[in-house]
């Protein structure tokens, strides 16, 4: 008998591995630090490309990348949400390395009330009322940041934008794209721009990584890029929606404490304040996102018993 999708310890699991160690990533950039966030980001871009083309020669999916480039639509649609991550990504590794870890979780913190009202606006999806007040919430932490530091915390609405709109192309893409497939499309998008500057670098002798320990450390890029991202790619096909509505908070969660706890950054009151403002935000998200799961779970139980009368 097939289990039910909500009853998964194994998509659960899977699914709290890819969070956790993306919560972990400020850490690893950490290492990186003696390079920029551009050079990082190529490096990046390109260790990605070659990962996954192993991950597809490994496994044999040759085929399910065939279908996919049969595409133009999606093709297009990718390459353009590549071009997108890769600027999520310079912006985290940029925030991470130069004293803005903790703005940079803010941005995972507000993304998902990002990605409903581009929902809103693009795709002309409705918000419920307590979604409508989760959004006015966050922007008035947003102004509270704003007046506490005397400047807009660009770090942290760059990556919710950035990573709001790469949701929004996936999401149009459809989930008929799986994810090795779909992250070599992105990647190779990336690439062109990201071995440019690699090369330009060089030629300007301005160059950080070598055939060293450093630059194996910088090699890692790759599967740790690839790796939480087939992990979540498994667990979303195992476990609800809602489900990974919860754990995505996870990665913000973790990088927040790293920044305030390892790395050691300031929270002055007015950078308490707004936290406190976006995790109200949040938490109006989330029990909003719990009691329409309850209804609709219940109406499609209603409806099933409904049917099994008939």
């Amino acid at each position: 008998m097939k289990r039910p999708q909500g009853t998964d310890s194994r998509g659960l699991v899977l699914g709290f591995s890819a969070y956790f160690l993306w919560g972990l990533f400020p850490l690893y950039f950490m290492l990186l630090a003696r390079s920029g966030a551009f050079e990082i980001v190529a490096y990046r871009v390109l260790c990605s490309l070659v990962f996954c083309l192993l991950g597809i020669a490994v496994t044999r999916r040759w085929s399910g990348l065939n279908r996919v480039l049969k595409s133009r639509r999606a093709v297009f649609s990718l390459a353009a949400a590549g071009l997108l991550v890769s600027l999520n990504w310079t912006l985290y590794v940029w925030g991470v390395n130069n004293g803005h870890a903790i703005d940079a979780s803010l941005g995972y913190f507000i993304n998902p009330l990002v990605s409903a009202a581009l929902g809103v606006v693009v795709l002309g999806e409705t918000m419920r009322p307590a979604q409508w007040i989760a959004f006015a919430i966050s922007t008035v932490a947003v102004v509270v940041l704003v007046v506490g530091y005397g400047s807009v915390p660009w770090v942290a609405l760059g990556v919710a934008a950035t990573f709001g709109l790469y949701g929004l192309i996936k999401k149009q893409v459809g989930a008929g794209v799986p994810a090795l497939p779909g992250l070599v499309i992105e990647t190779s998008a990336a690439s062109p721009f990201a071995m440019g500057y690699l090369i330009w670098l060089g030629v300007i002798g301005a160059n950080t990584v070598h055939l060293d320990a450093y630059g194996l450390l910088v090699g890692l890029t790759g599967p740790v890029t690839a790796i939480p991202l087939l992990l979540f790619a498994s667990a979303a096909a195992r476990i609800p929606l809602s489900t990974i509505g919860m754990l995505q908070y996870v990665a913000p969660i973790l990088q927040f404490l790293v920044g305030w706890l390892v790395i050691g950054e300031q929270m002055p009151p007015a950078r308490w304040l707004g936290f406190v403002i976006i995790w109200l935000a949040v938490g109006v998200f989330i029990v909003d996102a719990l009691i329409y799961g309850r209804r609709a779970r219940r109406r499609q139980s209603d409806a099933g018993r409904v049917l099994v009368g008939q």
